[in-house]
């Protein structure tokens, strides 16, 4: 298969949303790289990206640390040739009032979540620039706009990628280059984050409903792949609903998710905290964790798509249709208005 096909990378690909896009990229006939620190979810992840069809390359590395990006996306362009996709998706959080967030942890969530995102693209950059072609696809969420109480550290980085994305798209734009970059913004995704996350929460952590399949996302992300001259995706109707409000009423919204955002996210049942550090330090995956997949715990619940993943893929041609319309009745009504009185 080493002739099919582009070469990406899905960085956090041992599970969640990273596991889900790198099978749907397999899917395609591509070539996927691999990215993360867990040994477990990693063969998992190889060993489905080989089932769909694809051909996988497992790179161990943590993305908070820069020289071994650099060395993964080398390892990466040795193997195949080059690098076509990055996709920047590792992530790691707390969930939990910032008063309770230690500044370590704090920094931690930083250097992988957003600090990640800076070293995967400039590792990306490095191969795609010379040969002034590539795509580099940063995995938002509705987050990156409008942060929730809980997850601080989270929305922070968060916010920070989306200044940051904005601010190289315009240094791409200006130097003419055909190297792209483009966001995916997200819903609340049924991923194992939330039973291997960092919580000082009385409850078990879970995304705040209605909640979607990590195909769904790996689907965007797959479509902003190839087609990353659109500046973003909001994938999901929730999304999109949370970047309006905010945009229009972001006072209000303030109010309304400090009356209800502790409660939603999460599950008030004795003796289901989370203990330890999560996978914060350590991968949850590792020598003596276990593969969780792509999915969490949330199936019976989430949805395998959503009228607005539609109409965010296709919102050119629905434009377009809109106007054609909009022209044929003008025309129409001209020609009534010409007619016998």
């Amino acid at each position: 298969m080493r002739g099919r096909g582009r070469t990406v990378v899905v960085t956090g690909a041992s599970g969640g949303v990273g596991r889900a896009a790198a099978v749907a990229f397999a899917a395609r006939g591509d070539r996927v790289a691999l990215l993360a620190r867990g040994r477990e979810g990693l063969a998992g992840a190889a060993d489905e990206v080989q089932r769909a069809g694809g051909e996988a390359l497992v790179v161990g590395v943590d993305m908070a640390d820069a020289k071994a990006v650099e060395d993964a996306a080398q390892q990466v362009a040795d193997a195949f040739g080059g690098i076509d996709v990055w996709v920047n998706n590792a992530f790691t959080g707390v969930f939990a009032p910032f008063t309770e967030i230690t500044p370590d942890e704090f920094r931690r969530v930083t250097e992988v979540t957003y600090l990640g995102y800076v070293f995967g693209t400039r590792a990306a950059l490095r191969h795609m620039l010379p040969r002034d072609r590539g795509t580099i696809v940063q995995v938002g969420s509705a987050l990156a706009y409008r942060g929730v109480p809980l997850q601080s550290a989270y929305c922070g980085a968060k916010h920070a990628i989306q200044g940051f994305n904005e601010s190289l798209r315009c240094e791409l734009l200006r130097d003419g280059s055909r190297v792209r970059t483009t966001m995916v913004q997200l819903p609340a995704v049924n991923t194992p984050q939330f039973d291997w996350v960092l919580s000082r929460m009385p409850g078990r952590p879970r995304p705040v409903a209605p909640v979607y399949q990590p195909e769904v996302a790996a689907r965007a992300i797959v479509h902003a792949a190839a087609h990353p001259r659109r500046r973003e995706y909001w994938t999901g109707a929730p999304t999109a609903a949370a970047l309006f409000a905010n945009a229009v009423m972001p006072g209000l919204l303030d109010r309304y998710l400090a009356r209800t955002a502790y409660d939603s996210q999460q599950e008030r049942q004795p003796g289901q905290r989370p203990e330890g550090a999560g996978n914060l330090w350590t991968p949850a995956d590792g020598p003596h964790g276990h593969d969780h997949g792509a999915h969490g715990r949330f199936d019976a619940e989430s949805r395998d798509g959503d009228p607005q993943e539609w109409l965010s893929r296709n919102r050119t041609r629905l434009g377009a249709g809109l106007l054609a319309a909009g022209a044929l009745g003008a025309v129409a009504a001209r020609r009534l208005g010409a007619g016998p009185r």
